[in-house]
Formats: C-alpha cells, sequence, structure tokens
C-alpha cells in the first residue's frame, strides 16, 4: 500500500461554509457564554455597539482564562481537548463558528491570574481571502482596543470581540438609523433568548455556581418557563429509561401546567410567561442538558400545537452521556427524541394534557385587578353561518383571536424582516392596550 498522503481543505472554502451552520445572533452568543460557564466564570458582561463600519460585539468573563498555549489551540477548528461529561461544550468548533457566522474577524483575548501580559489571537477572512491558509495571527497587546484592555483591568480573564459584522447588520456599509435600530433589536433578542436558556444559571438552580450575565451594563433576569412562582400545577416527575449503543441514562420528565390568565397575578405576569415566541408555540417540551435549555417549546412531532393544550410545559432532563441517542447538533440548537422512549412520553403525556385542557377551559373569572374578563377564544376559525362566511376580516380577527394569538398567527407567516416590524407594531400596540 502507498504511503497516505494529507488532503487539507481549502481554508477559504471550508470557513465560508462554516459560516453557515445555522447560528443566529442570539444563538451565537449563547454559545460563547457555554464557554465562559465552563471556564468557571460568575460573571459574563455582553456589549454590543453600533459605529457603522466600525461596529463591534464583545464577550467578556471573569473565569480562569487560558494560557497562550491553551488559547492557541483554542482557537483551531476541531480543537482536541477533554471534556468532562457535564461541561457544555463538546465539538471544539462552538466558539469559531459561531462567531464566524456573524462577523468577518474573530478576536480573542485571555489572561491567566498572576500573568503580567495578555495573549490575543485573531481569525482574518480578509487574511484567509488573500492566503487561502489556516493561519491565525497574533495581536499584540498595544494593538488591542481600550474597551478589551479595560475589561482585564475590571478583572475579566478572557474578551472575545467580533468585528466587521456582515452577518448581523447586513449591509455592506451598515450606516444608518435603519443599521443602528436593527442592532438594537437584535439586543433585545440576545436578552430575552439567554434569559431562556440560561434561566437555571442566572436562578441559582443549575449544578454549577450562579452565574451574573449583563447585557449592555443592564443584568438579566431570569425567565421561569414554568412560572412556579405564579399558582402552576407541578404534576408527577416520572424517570424514563433509555439505552443506545454503550450508553444508558435517564431522562427525567417534568411536568407543569400553567395557571389560565385570570389567575396570573398580574397582567404583567402573564405577558412575561408567554414566552419570546408567545403562548401556543411555547407549549411542549422543554430539553435541558446539564442545565443547560436547548430546545424550548414544540412536541418534537409526537403531536401538534393546539389551543387547548397551550398551558402545558414539560421540563426533559438528560444525561450528557445520551448526547448521541439525542443527536445533539454543534449549535446546541436542536435535538432529537430517541425513538426508544417515544412511546413512553406519549403516555407520560396523556394526564398532563388532560390537566392543560381543563384549566384552559374554565374560562371566565376576572382579570388580575378584578377586570371581567371573556372565556378564551380558540385559534381554529368558526364555522361559515348560512353558507356565508364573514366578511369583515378586522371584525373576525378581533373576534376569535386574542392579541397574542393574532400576533402568533402573522409571525408564522412573516418573513424575517417583517417578523421584525411586527415585533415594533405589536410592542406599541401592547403599551395602549
Amino acid at each position: 500500500m502507498s504511503k497516505p498522503e494529507q488532503s487539507i481543505p481549502s481554508a477559504r472554502r471550508l470557513i465560508g461554509s462554516l459560516r453557515d451552520m445555522g447560528y443566529e445572533f442570539a444563538t451565537a452568543v449563547a454559545d460563547l457564554v457555554d464557554n465562559c460557564i465552563e471556564a468557571g466564570a460568575n460573571q459574563v458582561d455582553i456589549q454590543a455597539e453600533w459605529d457603522g463600519d466600525s461596529s463591534w460585539v464583545s464577550i467578556a468573563d471573569n473565569g480562569s482564562g487560558m494560557s497562550p498555549a491553551i488559547l492557541k489551540e483554542a482557537m483551531r477548528y476541531g480543537s482536541e481537548r477533554d471534556y468532562s461529561e457535564d461541561d457544555l461544550g463538546k465539538f471544539g468548533l462552538g466558539m469559531k463558528t459561531a462567531s464566524m457566522s456573524q462577523c468577518r474577524r474573530l478576536t480573542v483575548s485571555s489572561q491567566t491570574k498572576g500573568a503580567g501580559s495578555i495573549t490575543s489571537y485573531s481569525w482574518d477572512l480578509a487574511h484567509i481571502g488573500k492566503t487561502n491558509r489556516w493561519e491565525i495571527l497574533p495581536i499584540a497587546q498595544s494593538e488591542l482596543p481600550w474597551t478589551t484592555k479595560d475589561k482585564f483591568k475590571e478583572g475579566f480573564r478572557t474578551v472575545v470581540r467580533w468585528d466587521e459584522l456582515d452577518r448581523i447588520l447586513g449591509y455592506k456599509h451598515p450606516y444608518g438609523e435603519s443599521a443602528r435600530k436593527q442592532l438594537a433589536q437584535m439586543c433585545s433578542e440576545i436578552e430575552t433568548h439567554l434569559s431562556m436558556v440560561f434561566h437555571r444559571f442566572l436562578s441559582g438552580e443549575a449544578a454549577k455556581p450562579r452565574v451574573r450575565i449583563s447585557l449592555n451594563g443592564n443584568p438579566l433576569e431570569p425567565w421561569d418557563p414554568f412560572c412556579r412562582k405564579e399558582k402552576t400545577q407541578r404534576l408527577d416527575r416520572c424517570s424514563i429509561p433509555v439505552e443506545y449503543n454503550d450508553a444508558t441514562g435517564k431522562v427525567i420528565f417534568d411536568p407543569y401546567v400553567l395557571p389560565h390568565q385570570h389567575r396570573f397575578s398580574s397582567t404583567d405576569a402573564h405577558e412575561r410567561a408567554s414566552g419570546p415566541n408567545k403562548w401556543n408555540r411555547q407549549q411542549g417540551f422543554y430539553i435541558y442538558r446539564s442545565d443547560r435549555l436547548i430546545q424550548s417549546g414544540g412536541w418534537s412531532d409526537l403531536r401538534t400545537l393546539d389551543e387547548h393544550s397551550k398551558l402545558a410545559r414539560i421540563a426533559l432532563r438528560f444525561d450528557p452521556k445520551l448526547d448521541e441517542a439525542f443527536k445533539i447538533n454543534v449549535a446546541k440548537m436542536r435535538v432529537q427524541l430517541p425513538a426508544s422512549i417515544r412511546g413512553d412520553l406519549v403516555k407520560a403525556l396523556a394526564p398532563v394534557l388532560r390537566a392543560a385542557d381543563t384549566e384552559y377551559r374554565k374560562g371566565g373569572g376576572t382579570k388580575p385587578g378584578g377586570k371581567p374578563m371573556p372565556s378564551p377564544k380558540s385559534d381554529v376559525p368558526a364555522p361559515e353561518q348560512n353558507g356565508k362566511s364573514k366578511s369583515n376580516a378586522a371584525n373576525n380577527i378581533e373576534r376569535l383571536f386574542t392579541l397574542d394569538e393574532a400576533f402568533e398567527k402573522l409571525l408564522s407567516v412573516a418573513s424575517k424582516r417583517e417578523q421584525l416590524l411586527l415585533k415594533e407594531v405589536f410592542a406599541r400596540l401592547r403599551k395602549k392596550t
């Protein structure tokens, strides 16, 4: 047999392809927060600064920091390191693929405790485009922006910085009010997403120490999908065994039925409980790996979304050693339920769905504050009467849908750009109602 020869992928072509792994701005930032938590940080500071072509994003943490050798290895695509079972990372790709999905230049600076200098390396798409080589660029401490240097003076140990935000701002030269508003809107989405994904870390419920996360100086509050401070019903928890190849473990099925609208402590509490995607699309499974939320809502093809089950939310927690069984992806945005437990889940769901339907149908009562409240409306249109459909579309929406339900319907068929506009319009509507 002839001597094997190396076949090194084209740097220019492969890194360009890896930019399209499906990350959005919020999920990319969440992937970097994973690294911060793994490094033992209890404080994560995120900044997003709009300045036209010079706009930037940084994620700083006060974890253990990295030595020059460890940082250099961390910058390698497919970095080799031993992951412990409960680490949030897994593939050795997250920091690079998440970052480069959003920007054209990634710079990571780090300093271990007691070290005198800051080590920095950069992936720069312009350099890779010219050389077509897998080369990271060393950055001298004197060349770092003052905003990065200040973070180290404040006690942070690692700073990840994104420059040339071509994917975030979506403009070749992102000047003007539209680009500024777009970044502000995306920051709002980051806040909502991180408050949900890391709610167990923010609240101190996770196995690891409590973490404080701030965005542009504002501390994030945890968003509890199960509203446990309200009159939520917690149903019987059960454990479902899983075997996959040589791995054995269990899935914890922890079901909740949220209260009907009129039993919430306030209108604001009910609105906050609706979640980023609003009531109907937030029903279903909340799947956790090592206390980190991977999937927020949806029934994973076990059933369809239903107005009468929208109060049902189930926490599913699985052992990290079952990652292959759940087919968790690099971006940690999707999991697939193992076929071997789907039947058990359907059986476990039956009493939860009955309880959710009963709570939903209670209706009536009063809104928080004592105001009369109408019975809940269905997402299913009313049948035609006397062979004629209602002609007034505005009246149809008013009679059939709440504001939240109308928002969900419109959002489900809107393009990404239209979704941003819808969110602004409905935010103004909610302030007036």
